[in-house]
């Protein structure tokens, strides 16, 4: 487990290699991050409804504007998994998990404010039960 952030990254929008996945994950320098503190709804076949593939498509769509916009740092952090399996298929999908910053703010609370995610705060090694975004 990390200690606490570690800087992984730090440049201008896409000549950082900053590459937007989904809503809340990130390609950057051959890895894929989690990124942490947030969750925003599933797209494609992982989607339960249409509202919630629509909203996946506007979380995405504006993540992809704050990394274009601003100058980006990418961070590492804490993955909520079992010792020494972070970065790995037994954690996270083989994601590693980090936190990323558009213009010196974290853009979790961003897409928060703006709807199109929530608070997603795990515990040492699991986390809670995702919201529904089918239910309204």
């Amino acid at each position: 487990m990390f200690d606490d952030v570690v800087d992984v990254s730090v440049a201008a929008p896409w000549s950082s290699g900053i590459q937007v996945v989904d809503g809340d994950t990130v390609r950057s320098g051959g890895e894929i991050y989690r990124l942490v503190g947030f969750n925003t709804p599933e797209s494609g076949f992982h989607a339960r409804c249409g509202r919630e593939r629509a909203l996946a498509s506007e979380a995405t769509a504006r993540l992809r504007e704050l990394v274009d916009d601003s100058d980006v740092e990418l961070s590492l952090a804490a993955c909520a998994c079992a010792p020494g399996t972070e970065g790995t298929d037994a954690c996270n999908y083989g994601r590693l998990c980090g936190k990323l910053k558009a213009d010196g703010r974290d853009v979790g609370p961003i897409l928060i404010a703006e709807g199109l995610a929530e608070t997603y705060t795990c515990w040492a090694t699991a986390c809670p039960r995702r919201k529904d975004w089918c239910a309204g």
